[in-house]
């Protein structure tokens, strides 16, 4: 069996609909996907109190990072009129597909960028699931069996009283 074409196995574009119209998201360049990944990351680092590499982030305010991760659909949102929340809500979306995945870019758009539609809060998570009512209770996993209280009886036994 042979390597089939790798372009034909991946799908290389993302379909945004905006307003009735679809706008196709060609995938980045590998330079513009390692980019985001790295920006990304020290975004996150920062977020968490690190220290963040403050070359990467400069990198990311002297170039368009919406431009850049929407490519050819940036400039045809842009003479569309498209306003400034769904143009940014696009580019974010395709910054997720390009560092996560397309079914995690998806999610994305369909919540509109409310990251608490993301991860359902655990009432929702268990009362949909229905393991947390049917899951029994484990026994002891020490491997070990308790001992009848007068398991063995006459001289030596610790702890029993014999009349």
């Amino acid at each position: 069996m042979a390597f089939q074409e790798l372009g034909n196995l991946l799908d290389d574009s993302l379909v945004l609909p905006i307003k009735g119209k679809t706008y196709r998201i060609p995938a980045p360049s590998a330079a513009t996907g390692l980019r985001v990944q790295a920006i990304m990351q020290a975004a996150a680092t920062a977020a968490d109190g690190g220290q963040a590499d403050k070359e990467v982030l400069a990198d990311a305010a002297e170039r368009d990072m919406y431009a850049d991760v929407l490519g050819t659909a940036h400039a045809e949102m842009v003479a569309d009129g498209v306003e400034w929340p769904m143009l940014k809500h696009a580019a974010v979306t395709a910054m997720v597909w390009i560092i996560q995945s397309k079914d995690r870019a998806e999610a994305y758009w369909n919540t509109g960028g409310d990251p608490s539609q993301l991860a359902p809060n655990r009432q929702q998570r268990r009362s949909t699931s229905g393991a947390a009512n049917k899951t029994r209770s484990r026994g002891s996993s020490s491997g070990t069996k308790p001992r009848p209280a007068n398991r063995r009886g006459g001289k030596g036994s610790s702890g029993a009283h014999h009349r």
